[in-house]
C-alpha cells in the first residue's frame, strides 16, 4: 500500500494555488501538512481524495484505499451515534462499529442523536468514521477542531494504532499528536502567479 504524488499542481476557484507537489506516503507512516491559512493545503487534500481534478501531475494509490474527512463531520442529525457509524459502515461494506465505539469513547453516548451531541462529541463521532471504512489511507483536514486536549490525545491514540496496523495517515494540523511523522511544509509549492507581459495580453 502506497500513496504516490508525483508533480502535482491544483487549483482553488479556477485559480491555481499549489505547483510540482511531489511525495511518497508508505504503509505505517504520517506525514503532516503545514502552512499558512489560505495556502492550499484543504485544496491539496481534496485533489488527492479524488474530489477535484489535479491541473497537472499524477496520484497514484490503490484502488478504493483512501478515506477522507473534511471540516465537515458528515453526520445525520436525527440518527443516534450507533446509526451514524452503521449507515457509514454499510456504505463501505462493513459491519463491526465496535472499535469505532471504543477508540473515541462513544460506548456511553451509543443511543444518544447526533443533533444532542456537543461540538466535540460531534467531531469524535465524525472522526470515529475513519474506523469502519476498512480503508487504509486517511487524509484529514484539521482533525481536531473542537476537541478538547483529551480527546485530541484520544485522536491521535487512535492514529497511532492505525500506522502500528500498516495503514498510513496524510493529516493538515499544526498540533504535535503525539507520534513520530515527517511534514510537508505546502508553502514551497505555492504557485507562481501568472505573468501578463502586456495590457493587450491581459485582455486578450
Amino acid at each position: 500500500m502506497e500513496l504516490v504524488v508525483t508533480d502535482l499542481a491544483c487549483a482553488r476557484g479556477g485559480v491555481p494555488v499549489l505547483e510540482g507537489v511531489g511525495f511518497t506516503l508508505a504503509a505505517g507512516q504520517a506525514l503532516m501538512l503545514r502552512g499558512p491559512n489560505g495556502i492550499g493545503k484543504t485544496t491539496l487534500l481534496r485533489t488527492l481524495a479524488g474530489l477535484q481534478p489535479p491541473l497537472a501531475g499524477t496520484v497514484s494509490a490503490p484502488p478504493e484505499s483512501i478515506a477522507y474527512a473534511a471540516h465537515a463531520d458528515g453526520l445525520k442529525a436525527t440518527l443516534t451515534v450507533t446509526e451514524n457509524l452503521t449507515f457509514w459502515a454499510r456504505i463501505f461494506g462493513q459491519t463491526d462499529i465496535a472499535p469505532a465505539l471504543e477508540a473515541f469513547d462513544l460506548a456511553d453516548l451509543a443511543g444518544r442523536p447526533a443533533q444532542n451531541l456537543s461540538a466535540g462529541q460531534k467531531r469524535r463521532l465524525g472522526l470515529a468514521r475513519l474506523l469502519v471504512t476498512g480503508r487504509p489511507i486517511w487524509m484529514l483536514d484539521e482533525p481536531t477542531v473542537s476537541l478538547d486536549a483529551a480527546s485530541v490525545a484520544q485522536f491521535g491514540h487512535a492514529v497511532a494504532r492505525h500506522l502500528a496496523q500498516g495503514g498510513a495517515a496524510l493529516i493538515a494540523t499544526h498540533i504535535d499528536l503525539g507520534f513520530e511523522a515527517g511534514v510537508l511544509d505546502v508553502t514551497a509549492f505555492r504557485a507562481r502567479p501568472c505573468r501578463i507581459d502586456s495590457f493587450d495580453e491581459a485582455f486578450a
